[in-house]
């Protein structure tokens, strides 16, 4: 019974999404202020598969994360525990001295003393053997699914770490890249100041900017180490391994069919289908409580040899052979309520079943709604709200030269700029995200 608690209890762990992994950048770097370009590489709309880098790191934590590893030997152990569940018991081997008086030479004066060696066997009723190795193969299979669920999980957490990675670098070169743009800004602004076409306020409204950016980061700087740092431990590397360096955030633009995606969830996710195997374990161990009710059988053979009698008298040796039964007569105390267990066990399962098909479903529904309106979102900035904001500031730099616009209108569009890049890069890595949770979801294996 506690081999099929850890394995519920795995399953349950496999479902909680790790916190660290989630907590990418605070709201203060997803809203910061924006860049004039984004890299052609994270704009690129071109359907992409998992770089091979990523690949890389996953073949890495097959190797050597120790999460993957402790199931991966879980899953050993609980194949070699089915031909034993199904063997009998060790022979019994005994050797004694049966009716010896309390004599000397007491094997030649009494004709029932005799020198003995025996043998018995425990047999079970017939099919407790077969049940109880049924059992064992279910619950090595639930352990089975366990490990693939385990791989999946870890997959998912490299593929989220690596996506959180990338845009928060990504996040940092907009950020360099718009303080540059400010401090051009700044330098403009001062020089009208200085030949009195431009006021104060606008040196000020320059600088704070520039100082926003620089606050923006030291943030930035601050969640780098803990989003490495979380990659480094799901690839089970040693702590002073430098983490990897990820590419742009990318879009692998996919089809996603709510309807098929359910049915793919319901036939290859390991979670559904390690709950299945624990519900047909318990149809095994429920037929096997009810065998109780019929006895086990113990065969004893013994051999007993006799001495010559002290005149002479020969005597033939002895052979005994018994059978004795187990009397199951305690029903109510034990029998029953072991019968009981193993019915509310089977029901409890099903129902975990039930209620990881509903969360599933439910996930998938989110996944795709997310990974839908993030889509939609990127090409929106790709191919009409970035082009235009970027001929918006365009005009406003070349107005605010010959004085036709003030300076915190050219101010403010250059900040939308950045605003909608920072927003472009953001879309992205959820998009490739909510896939990442698709395919753990669904059940894809990484191989």
């Amino acid at each position: 019974m506690s081999a099929m608690i850890r394995i519920i209890a795995a399953l349950l762990a496999g479902v909680m999404v790790p916190a660290t992994a989630q907590a990418v950048l605070s709201s203060s770097a997803r809203t910061a202020v924006s860049t004039q370009a984004v890299p052609s590489e994270a704009s690129a709309a071109a359907n992409v598969k998992s770089p091979s880098p990523l690949i890389a790191m996953i073949a890495e934590a097959l190797e050597n994360n120790p999460e993957i590893q402790a199931a991966l030997r879980e899953r050993e152990a609980a194949r070699q525990r089915i031909s034993p569940a199904g063997a009998l018991d060790d022979p019994m081997l005994e050797v004694g001295v049966i009716n010896a008086p309390l004599a000397s030479s007491p094997f030649n004066r009494e004709d029932m003393t005799m020198k003995m060696i025996g043998l018995s066997q425990n047999l079970p009723y017939p099919g407790k053997r077969s049940l109880r190795q049924d059992v064992a193969a279910k619950d090595a299979e639930a352990v089975d699914y366990g490990y693939q669920e385990t791989v999946n999980r870890i997959t998912r957490g490299i593929k989220t770490a690596y996506i959180d990675l990338g845009l928060t670098l990504e996040i940092t070169k907009l950020v360099k890249k718009n303080k540059l743009i400010l401090e051009q800004f700044l330098r403009i602004a001062e020089g009208r100041y200085e030949v009195g076409q431009g006021s104060q306020a606008d040196v000020l409204k320059a600088q704070t900017q520039v100082s926003r950016m620089t606050d923006e980061l030291l943030k930035l700087a601050r969640e780098q180490p803990t989003i490495e740092a979380e990659l480094i431990r799901m690839l089970g590397r040693s702590a002073n391994v430098a983490a990897p360096v990820p590419e742009p955030p990318q879009l692998r633009e996919e089809t996603l069919n709510l309807e098929l995606l359910r049915e793919t969830a319901l036939r290859q996710r390991p979670q559904l289908l390690a709950l299945q195997s624990l519900i047909a374990r318990n149809d095994k161990a429920l037929e096997l409580a009810r065998k109780a009710y019929y006895p086990d059988f113990n065969v004893r053979l013994s051999y007993g040899q006799r001495n010559n009698m002290l005149d002479g008298a020969s005597r033939s040796d002895m052979v005994t052979m018994t059978m004795g039964v187990n009397l199951p007569i305690w029903r109510d105390s034990k029998l029953s309520p072991r019968v009981a267990e193993s019915r509310a066990m089977s029901d409890q399962a099903l129902s975990m079943y039930q209620a990881q098909r509903n969360e599933i479903a439910a996930g998938l529904r989110q996944q795709v709604a997310m990974a839908e309106q993030n889509l939609k979102s990127a090409r929106l900035y790709q191919t009409a709200i970035l082009p235009q904001a970027r001929l918006t500031v365009e005009s406003a730099l070349a107005a605010y030269k010959v004085n036709r616009v003030d300076f915190l209108t050219l101010l403010d569009s250059q900040m939308t700029v950045f605003n909608y890049e920072i927003s472009l890069v953001t879309a992205m890595a959820s998009y490739n995200k909510a896939l990442a949770e698709i395919d753990l979801l669904t059940g894809k294996s990484p191989n």
